[in-house]
């Protein structure tokens, strides 16, 4: 039986309200939200001063961090205390994107770590659950724009011309290494996975205004220091089948330093079963139906959209589909 220290967690998220939200993660998915514009539900974080609170169990109401800083390397397995220290290293959010968000850039590890007081950088990756009609977001440049175009464009206003609008619905999944000019754009709502950092460099904004009517800063200097133009032009990820058989489609979606992201489609009945071997915690992701964890303790239904944490010593565990349903499987390899 495991330690009554270890299960699966799930966590009381954390809200912020910038102008671009509003409600879709209430109306679409049946969300309770506080009152008022809600842009961002942080899922899973440790970051200091916006760390989740665990649920239920043994944990309840201590942050991630506290629970970390607990158990160690028993919780977020050996592979990642080895690799990032003894800390929890990702971030997990739902985007609810109303209005166009700011055109940005995010540094990496090398980046933040000298110029952002050792913060890590801020690769992240987008997996579209909801888009209306004609919905699309920004991913890098045009083909064939140059550095000094971009610059241009820059220093004359003109920046959305330059950059790579991309159609988006619901199931796509995009990745966004440090360094990828990028934007979401009105009329979606987006899990985001990403490193646990809070750093953006806004380059454009769209000529919005703050609610004391200001304009809102740019870093422009600091974005044109940290793009990587080599990868400034990006593409909607192509899934890689990586098992399929018994009602049980398995994916990899991105397979990155800082974190890799599977999709488990799972017809109604089936089950998924794998095991939390003591090198990396699990994040387990229902994006639509819904499902039965089962592992050594009390069983637990997961809805959508909703994530659930499994820590790194855990062991066994199955997904039993009581609808078809679709999990992202997030872990550091």
């Amino acid at each position: 039986m495991a330690m009554p220290e270890i299960y699966p967690m799930t966590f009381e998220p954390v809200f912020r309200d910038y102008m671009w939200g509003g409600r879709n993660l209430e109306r679409l998915f049946g969300r309770k939200l506080p009152d008022g514009v809600v842009a961002e539900s942080w899922e899973i974080s440790a970051l200091p001063g916006s760390s989740t609170r665990a649920e239920t169990g043994y944990w309840k109401w201590r942050t991630l961090q506290e629970v970390v800083g607990d158990l160690g390397g028993h919780f977020i397995g050996s592979t990642v205390r080895e690799r990032f220290g003894v800390r929890f290293p990702l971030l997990i959010k739902l985007l609810d994107a109303q209005a166009d968000l700011s055109v940005q850039v995010h540094p990496n590890d090398a980046y933040a770590s000298e110029h952002e007081n050792g913060s890590s950088g801020k690769s992240e990756m987008w997996y579209v659950l909801h888009a209306e009609p004609g919905a699309e977001l920004i991913l890098g440049t045009k083909p064939g724009t140059q550095r000094t175009d971009l610059e241009a464009a820059i220093q004359g206003g003109t920046l959305p011309d330059v950059l790579q609008r991309l159609p988006i619905r619901a199931g796509d999944a995009f990745s966004i290494p440090a360094g990828t000019i990028h934007a979401l754009l009105k009329g979606c709502v987006v899990a985001e996975i990403q490193q646990s950092s809070d750093i953006t460099y806004r380059i454009y904004d769209w000529q919005h205004l703050d609610a004391n009517g200001h304009a809102r800063p740019l870093s422009i200097v600091q974005a044109l220091d940290v793009l990587d133009f080599e990868q400034a032009t990006s593409q909607v990820v192509s899934p890689q089948v990586l098992a399929q058989g018994e009602g049980v489609l398995q994916e990899g979606l991105v397979a990155a330093p800082h974190f890799n992201v599977e999709r488990i489609i799972l017809e109604p009945g089936a089950r998924f079963s794998s095991v939390c071997d003591g090198t990396s915690f699990q994040v387990l992701g229902c994006m639509n139906g819904a499902g039965t964890l089962r592992w050594s303790g009390a069983p637990m239904e997961i809805g959508a959209v909703r994530f659930v944490l499994l820590p790194a010593i855990m062991g066994e565990y199955t997904i039993v589909s009581d609808q078809a349903s679709t999990w992202l499987r997030t872990y550091i390899a």
